[in-house]
């Protein structure tokens, strides 16, 4: 009975409340519709990936405000963290090992992974160019400064020496690379710098490179006092920190560069 009324056209409402909607009503669904077909599908992890340019479509949007812009800059970024974590992690897994179900979209992992890299790579890079071309004049507008070491004044570079030896110096402890050990371990998201050194240490090593890791306890941002801040609101980078105070890490030995 039911079949027929739907031959003719007449909505018919199931016993679960689902209301098939006939044939020539819209929302009809073709008889013919192939939903094998694999054109009908969108991927799921470059659909994610394209979330994320939306995200940062916002934060390039001169109409939000501008702590706003920075906020939304910030989810594109901790958002792209996470896709890596887990969706390509899971597609590396099943790539490696041959498992995974077959794809409603019909692409091979291999096309899938290369089209993520090649979308990711203009994603962080739409980051850092909105970082440096918009944001951080914008913010100095308004009396935010974010200091290069470039930039730092005689008086900032003496208290921030001083915060160096006294708060972040004590927590680092450098890892000597050589070939006897195998390369450590580095922690997902870590603040990690490899560093190139010349002359030997204190046990009578020849150095060559180490590497150090920032423990999170440390801030990655640093507020200036308000009485060496010229000023404004001003902060510096950990990373910046540590790159200009990285000899004291190494005593008699002559810091090639960190990176």
């Amino acid at each position: 009975m039911n079949s027929s009324l739907v031959e003719l056209g007449v909505p018919v409402t199931t016993a679960g409340g689902v209301t098939n909607p006939g044939p020539d009503r819209p929302g009809a669904v073709p008889a013919a519709c192939d939903f094998s077909d694999p054109s009908l599908y969108l991927n799921r992890e470059l659909a994610q990936i394209e979330f994320n340019f939306r995200v940062m479509a916002q934060a390039e949007d001169p109409r939000n405000p501008l702590l706003e812009r920075l906020r939304f800059m910030c989810i594109s970024c901790t958002n792209l963290d996470e896709f890596f974590e887990v969706r390509v992690a899971v597609l590396k897994h099943h790539h490696a090992f041959g498992e995974g179900q077959p794809r409603a979209d019909a692409m091979a992992i291999t096309e899938v992974l290369g089209l993520i890299r090649e979308r990711a790579l203009l994603l962080v890079e739409k980051q850092y160019a909105f970082w440096n071309q918009t944001l951080l004049p914008e913010l100095e507008k308004e009396g935010i400064r974010f200091l290069t070491r470039d930039a730092w004044t005689v008086k900032q570079k003496r208290w921030l020496q001083g915060y160096f030896r006294n708060e972040t110096l004590p927590v680092l402890s450098p890892l000597g690379l050589d070939p006897a050990h195998p390369f450590p371990r580095i922690l997902n998201k870590s603040l990690t710098l490899a560093v190139v050194l010349e002359g030997r240490d204190a046990f009578g090593r020849e150095g060559h490179m180490a590497l150090l890791r920032a423990p999170r306890s440390l801030p990655r941002i640093i507020r200036l006092p308000d009485e060496i801040a010229d000023g404004s609101t001003s902060f510096v980078f950990l990373s910046d920190l540590l790159h200009e105070f990285m000899d004291e890490l190494f005593p008699g030995m002559h810091v090639k560069g960190s990176y």
